[in-house]
Order: structure tokens, then C-alpha cells, then sequence
């Protein structure tokens, strides 16, 4: 495990700086992991609680009882054979799992400790607010260069106009029923739904007596952020506003206890993000549902560090983001992050 990142046992971690950064602003050691199997003196508690630095508690047995109140202070705990708490995360390969996380955090270090210290912000704020602060920290990065350096490796293409709606809009009674309809983009969310998608909603805002049902056509429900509409923005302050004023993850918590949503096929980044603002989400069996934004030098945009928190918690959400690698339905079932899963 030394070879994967440092390993510390906790009188370490207790003693160490909550950050060091280098002479260029680059993190030095931005992921350490911590071994929840040695004593725990209550100032690593404390250091945990406030460093921006990535701590992955190591507990292949479970986390002791001695341990606990300074795993929930990590930013995740892995575990195999079974997770008891949110703040645990169960691996089936636990040195697969270092790898992945030590390879990631190294490529996108500044936007991993973003990300540590955003989600420490965001359990805790209410939900307008916190969707403020995700969105600066989202335009933070969006000027920096690791998203700098994402964006010129993808060469933008042209997108054609759509011939149609990208949001059908469908009302039968006390019903309205919202239909995301980019198929041959796998309905990949680009402004046009966004302020297609906010319209429907600010409707049903208006009429306390609307239920809302949210699917999608094609192979997938949604399969996130349009990425040749991302890094377009010239003026990032005048980005931020937008995306907290035409806030579809807003209006979402505000509908919660009468939205329904329907996944299936890839839900990425918005396509999972917005949908658990809801209070119901039923995914088909086929659903795969995944948070790629720290490979882009970001954190998620439209809402995943709030509403995703809420499901499942700081330590799962963090680990979502931080490996970037997919969850089957029967895994989001089992973790909250959905209710149901269907035929």
C-alpha cells in the first residue's frame, strides 16, 4: 500500500500540515491514506475535520469502534467483505481501488482538494446556498488549468440544431410529464434543455397541484453535460449566475415530494445529479450511473455535491467522484442513491 500512498497511522496524520503546496501552487501529497487499525489520538480527529488534503481510511475488516468518530472524519473509508456505515465503502480488490484513487487524485489534484472541502460545505448548508457555493467552485475551475488541459485534448465539434423539442412537455390533468428528447445525443444536457427543462418546472412550481414524471427517449436517460458546449463560456462570473439563477436542481428540490423520475441506460453527471433531487427515483435494471467530472479538472456542476450528498452522504459521494467509475442500479438501490429498481 506504501507504493500506492503514503500510509499513516493516525498519531501521523495528527502531526502533519493540513496542506503543503509547492512552489508553482500544485498540492504536495494531495491523497494519504490513514490506517483506522492503530490507536487514535482526538487531535487527528480535528486535522481530518478541516484539511482539504484527500484522507482514505483503511479498514479491510470494518472500521473498530475506536476508529469511528475519525472515519467519519475522512473523506472515505474502504472496506472489504462489507460496509455497516455511509462513511465506509466497500472495494472488491482493495489495492485495484488504491490505484485507481492514488492515479486520480495525482492527475487532478487541485480540483480533488476543491472537491473535499466543497462537500464539507455543502453537507452542511442549506440546499440554495450550497448550490451557490457548488457553482463557484465549479467556475473556479472551469478558469484552471487542469480543465484547461481537458478541454484542448477534445477537440469542440459542431452540434446541428435540434428539429424538435429537447424536452417534450406533456399535461394530462393534474399530470405533467417531462420527456428528454436528444436520443441521437443520448440526451446529453446542453443549455437548450437546461432552460427547456427550468420553464416545465417553473410551471409546476407555479400549480401546487401538478405531479411531475421525468424519463427519457433513447438508449439513455441522460448522459450528462454536452461536452462540446463545455468551456465556452467567456465571462465565468456571468456563467455562475446563470447556472444558480436557471437552476434546474433548485426547482427539482422544490418539487421534490411530487416528482417522479424514471432512469435508465447511462445517467451521467446531470443525468444523475438532477434526478436525485427528486423524491422518487425508479431506475431500470439496465441504469449505469456515474460522476466523470474530476477527469475533467471539475467537480459536478448541476447540483451532484447537494443532492447526491443527501442520498448517500459525504464519504460515498466523494468516492463516486474521486474514482469516476460507474455504479450498476442494484448498487445505487443498496446505497439510497435510488428507490427502486424495475424490469
Amino acid at each position: 500500500m506504501n507504493a500506492v500512498a503514503p500510509l499513516l497511522r493516525p498519531h501521523e496524520l495528527a502531526g502533519s500540515r493540513l496542506l503543503e503546496l509547492d512552489s508553482d501552487g500544485l498540492p504536495m501529497a494531495p491523497l494519504l491514506l490513514v490506517d483506522l487499525s492503530a490507536p487514535v489520538p482526538p487531535d487527528a480527529v480535528e486535522v481530518a475535520r478541516v484539511t482539504s488534503r484527500v484522507l482514505l481510511g483503511i479498514a479491510p475488516g470494518g472500521v473498530p469502534d475506536h476508529a469511528r468518530q475519525l472515519s467519519e472524519a475522512l473523506t472515505c473509508t474502504l472496506v472489504t467483505g462489507g460496509a455497516s456505515a455511509r462513511c465506509e465503502v466497500d472495494v472488491d480488490d482493495l489495492e485495484r481501488a488504491l490505484s485507481t484513487l492514488t492515479r486520480r487524485v495525482a492527475e487532478t489534484p487541485r480540483a480533488a482538494s476543491v472537491l473535499v472541502s466543497l462537500l464539507r460545505l455543502t453537507s452542511v448548508l442549506p440546499v440554495r446556498q450550497a448550490l451557490e457555493t457548488e457553482s463557484l467552485a465549479y467556475s473556479l475551475l472551469l478558469g484552471g488549468p487542469e480543465f484547461g488541459r481537458w478541454r484542448l485534448s477534445r477537440p469542440r465539434r459542431d452540434v446541428p440544431a435540434e428539429a424538435g423539442p429537447v424536452v417534450r412537455v406533456e399535461r394530462a390533468g393534474r399530470q405533467l410529464r417531462l420527456v428528454l428528447d436528444r436520443p441521437a445525443r443520448h440526451n446529453a444536457f446542453n443549455r437548450e434543455m437546461r432552460d427547456a427543462l427550468v420553464e416545465a418546472l417553473r410551471l409546476a412550481v407555479a400549480d401546487p397541484d401538478l405531479q411531475v414524471g421525468i424519463s427519457g427517449t433513447g438508449p439513455s436517460f441522460c448522459s450528462g453535460g454536452d461536452l462540446d458546449e463545455f468551456g465556452t463560456a467567456q465571462d465565468l462570473v456571468r456563467a455562475h449566475l446563470i447556472r444558480t439563477e436557471r437552476s434546474a436542481g433548485l426547482l427539482l428540490h422544490l418539487l421534490r415530494d411530487r416528482t417522479d423520475v424514471l432512469l435508465h441506460g447511462a445517467c451521467i453527471g446531470a443525468g444523475l445529479e438532477l434526478p436525485a433531487f427528486a423524491g422518487r427515483v425508479r431506475s431500470r435494471r439496465d441504469a449505469s450511473l456515474q460522476l466523470p467530472e474530476l477527469a475533467m479538472g471539475l467537480v459536478p456542476g448541476a447540483g451532484g455535491t447537494v443532492s447526491v450528498l443527501r442520498r448517500i452522504g459525504r464519504w460515498r459521494t466523494a468516492h463516486l467522484v474521486l474514482t469516476g467509475e460507474p455504479i450498476d442500479a442494484a448498487t445505487a438501490l443498496a446505497w439510497g442513491l435510488v428507490d427502486t429498481v424495475e424490469d
